[in-house]
């Protein structure tokens, strides 16, 4: 009889329209048929993706990587595999932490891969009592996941084992520390291997196989997010690995694939990623990553990278890259990552893009790769690794698109020559990791912040509840939008922009958008198209929206979000100052507009994060109050680098 299946953050997912359109290409179903993978996978016993000895590792990574790893690792035999007690584990229940659990369990992976990665490069024998003490306190674990992500009582239910994001990895820790040092485990005992293929059959393999169609981000008919093809690669990794019955792993590598449609059928037509460019490295990134999986176990036999859908989903992040390690933000995405030159380098090359090639070789140079221990991603640092000494190291040609606009997210982006760039976007409020913010923008001067958007706190209970729009950063009243009668936008599919239009020549790029349906129908609202445009020709971003309310409203405000310092300039002239005297004057009638400034508050633990996102710098938030409110008018602002 089969279990109640627990329900896997059903709040993450419910923020996933159920009316977004899932086109059924079935990509991988269609080209490859069960007996056809069958046929093209190389036997587990002749699978060698990676060194396994210290001279293959001599000749595959660069020496300074290997000394780099084994001296990290030299300090870390000592570490303590610490034990997850049930209080710890029931954290999140009772006070909406998730740190406390992730800090143990996160590191005790990290460090095992570390261990494991320095024994097989020196192969001296010195990590195997660690890595023996790492993989057995983790196989001791009631569960390889973290609270957040199972409901109930928030204790893991162990006759039912729930699969996670972190579950799979998990399950790629175990299955590599297998690939590279299971034969030298055998020599302390042999039971260790037996248990560690136990455990990740009874938390994955099985659990995958019996119930693998009941989770929500396997869903066919609902869009899924970055957890398909995060947990995916995963799956692929470790059933390839660690699998081995011929006829499971072959189903497994399989149902892995059709798996994987679902996030492919979830995309847009321009493969466009709704959760942001960071969490692009969770979801686009990791479908290459199993693609690069499936491609490599089958001798290049199963490959799709020529599929025009493939290509733009790659392409996705070289038109939100902004300056330096600054990408476009919205919603739940972080302003900063470091993007892995070697991944966008190796992604590039598989699908012939030119561009991405040369944003690789750029994005290692500045942020070059050093080595360390295999946070997440686990084939994806190993193929890291083993490109290093194979990357054209010729100077990068990048350079980043003047425009582009991303049709099925509704993002547009632009830039001048001399450093003003912009972001905008329309969408609906019902997308992955969402916010309020249909209509919002930010810009930024010569690689600088200068109006933002705030982006996410840290993950807490509250973060993926009925509460989530408690959270300021959500609301649309923390985004650089309008406040009609008080009110702010609000969340669900219904919740959207509409007519939507991009224009982009070399007078301007520009979006514009009727965005009166994101708000609700209490604000009296009828009407409110905005147009938010680079113009080229006068190196300014120009706002205008029209509006029409079925009576005059009580209030009537303009919000703008800035990391800068702010200082009135003159009537209708707001300075902003940011880093190494970067100025942008933002104008706007006087005689229309009082201005109020204030700082959101940033007590309690989803804010703890800001500082540090923002390196540092205050977030402010300039309010623009209507002196006469009218039913139907027409506001404009303007953006302008200033001397």
């Amino acid at each position: 009889m089969i279990k109640k299946i627990i329900p896997i953050l059903a709040l993450l997912f419910s923020t996933l329209s159920p009316d977004a359109q899932v086109t059924p290409r079935n990509i991988l179903e269609t080209l490859y048929k069960p007996e056809a993978v069958s046929s093209f996978l190389t036997p587990k016993d002749q699978w060698k993706p990676y060194p396994q000895t210290p001279e293959a590792w001599q000749n595959a990574v660069p020496e300074f990587i290997r000394q780099n790893i084994i001296s990290d690792a030299e300090k870390l035999i000592s570490f303590r595999f610490e034990p997850i007690s049930g209080t710890i584990s029931m954290d999140f229940k009772r006070s909406g932490d998730r740190l406390r659990h992730s800090n143990i369990s996160f590191r005790k992976r990290e460090v095992l891969m570390y261990l494991v990665m320095a024994e097989s490069m020196e192969g001296k024998g010195r990590f195997l009592e660690s890595i023996f003490n790492g993989i057995w306190s983790i196989c001791e674990e009631s569960y390889w996941g973290v609270p957040a992500h199972i409901s109930g009582t928030g204790l893991p239910d162990v006759e039912r084992p729930v699969v996670d994001l972190f579950t799979a990895e998990t399950a790629s820790v175990v299955a590599l520390a297998d690939y590279f040092v299971g034969n030298r485990l055998d020599g302390i005992n042999p039971l260790i291997r037996k248990r560690m293929y136990h455990e990740t059959d009874r938390r994955l393999f099985t659990s995958m196989l019996q119930y693998g169609d009941k989770y929500g981000w396997m869903s066919r008919t609902k869009p899924v997010n970055n957890w398909n093809p995060w947990i995916m690669s995963n799956w692929i990794l470790s059933s390839l690995l660690l699998e081995k019955n011929k006829v499971r792993r072959e189903l497994m590598v399989y149902k892995s694939m059709v798996g994987l449609d679902a996030y492919l059928n979830s995309l847009g037509n321009d493969g466009g990623c709704d959760e942001g460019p960071s969490y692009w490295f969770a979801a686009g990134a990791s479908v290459f990553d199993c693609l690069d999986l499936l491609s490599n176990a089958s001798g290049g036999k199963i490959n799709i990278y020529d599929n025009e859908l493939i290509r733009k989903m790659a392409g996705y992040i070289t038109k939100t890259h902004i300056d330096g390690n600054y990408f476009v933000n919205f919603a739940d995405a972080d302003p900063t990552l470091t993007p892995s030159g070697l991944l966008l380098y190796r992604f590039g090359k598989a699908v012939n893009d030119p561009s991405m090639v040369e944003f690789g070789k750029w994005a290692q140079k500045e942020y070059p790769a050093k080595g360390g221990g295999a946070t997440g991603m686990r084939m994806r640092y190993l193929e890291n690794l083993l490109t290093l000494q194979k990357m054209d190291t010729t100077a990068a040609k990048f350079s980043d698109p003047e425009a582009a606009w991303i049709g099925d997210v509704q993002i547009l982006t632009a830039r001048t020559p001399s450093g003003l760039f912009l972001a905008t976007h329309g969408g609906h409020n019902a997308e992955s990791h969402n916010h309020n913010d249909v209509g919002d923008f930010i810009i930024y001067q010569k690689g600088e912040p200068m109006v933002i958007d705030a982006g996410r706190g840290n993950y807490t209970a509250r973060t993926f509840s009925n509460r989530r729009y408690e959270l300021w950063f959500t609301r649309s009243e923390y985004h650089n939008l309008p406040i009609i009668n008080g009110k702010g936008q609000e969340a669900g599919r219904d919740f959207e922009a509409k007519d939507v239009r991009e224009t982009i020549n070399e007078k301007e790029s520009s979006l514009s958008m009727d965005i009166a349906g994101a708000y609700p129908l209490s604000t009296g609202i009828t009407a409110l198209k905005r147009t938010i445009k680079l113009n080229r020709e006068k190196e300014r971003v120009e706002i205008k929206d029209i509006f029409e309310l079925n009576a005059a409203p009580v209030s009537f405000e303009q919000v703008f979000m800035t990391v800068c310092e702010v200082t009135i300039a003159g009537a209708g002239k707001l300075l902003l100052k940011g880093k190494d005297d970067r100025k942008l004057m933002l104008n706007y009638d006087s005689k229309a507009w009082k201005i109020s400034l204030e700082e959101p508050s940033f007590e309690g633990m989803e804010y703890e994060s800001f500082n540090k996102k923002w390196g540092g710098k205050k977030i402010t938030r300039i309010i623009l109050s209507s002196l006469k409110p009218k039913a139907k008018g027409e506001n404009q602002f303007m953006f302008s680098p200033a001397n």
